[in-house]
């Protein structure tokens, strides 16, 4: 099965080059898509500069969620990996992670020893309790960006500017089955976090409130989903 790898990138000149080789390596055979998310530095034109990846460019930064969105309706594989465009996220994990799907429809990643800070690893903790109780989904750390889905669920997400980290809610609703799974995690290759602790605060109240609405009101769909 033809496997994609979707990238997000917002002002990442100095990881772009080493991320995207380190994929390739790890992934000789797959697609990479690369989403410039309106990058104001040489971000577009490093990654024009690679060897075949489909660059996607947005005209303006619109989010993480439209970008990473954005590279998940454009891919052929498949199958779909998502990743950061810093560096944390180790591509040799998604080899591993594809062979679950064998029995699962969803695999997500599981941050281990967290290279961040204790603020944003706290924070994360509060917030990824907080989802599970409102929305009622069992995943233990959707900040985890690395993630493989098949190309036909794709359809089930609903695109808003929040929707990176209500992944594992719309699949669960979807009745998917999915597995959680330990992967490496590691320090920034270069750069610094473009997200503050606060700014995600209150933007996550709402959104939570958003998604907890629009879950009780989806029109149900019939799949079939492995077990």
């Amino acid at each position: 099965m033809k496997l994609s790898v979707v990238v997000p990138f917002f002002n990442e000149e100095d990881c772009v080059i080493g991320v995207l080789d380190e994929i390739r390596k790890s992934l000789p055979y797959a697609e990479i898509l690369a989403v410039d998310d309106g990058s104001t530095d040489r971000t577009a034109a490093l990654i024009s500069s690679v060897r075949n990846v489909r660059l996607i460019q947005l005209q303006t930064n619109s989010g993480q969620s439209a970008a990473l969105y954005q590279g998940l309706v454009e891919a052929d594989g498949d199958l779909i990996a998502m990743m950061d465009g810093d560096g944390q996220n180790d591509p040799s994990d998604i080899p591993r992670m594809v062979c679950e799907l064998a029995q699962f429809d969803i695999v997500f990643g599981i941050r281990q020893k967290r290279q961040d800070t204790f603020s944003r690893k706290a924070a994360s903790l509060f917030a990824n309790a907080t989802r599970r109780f409102v929305l009622g989904d069992t995943a233990t750390d959707a900040g985890c960006t690395l993630k493989i889905i098949r190309r036909e669920h794709v359809g089930f997400l609903v695109p808003f500017d929040g929707l990176h980290r209500y992944l594992p809610a719309f699949f669960a609703a979807a009745g998917l089955s999915m597995v959680e799974i330990p992967v490496n995690h590691r320090c920034r290759m270069a750069g610094k976090s473009k997200y503050t602790i606060g700014g995600r605060a209150l933007r996550g109240i709402l959104d939570l409130l958003g998604v907890r609405w629009l879950l009780m009101r989806r029109i149900p769909c019939k799949i079939r989903a492995n077990k």
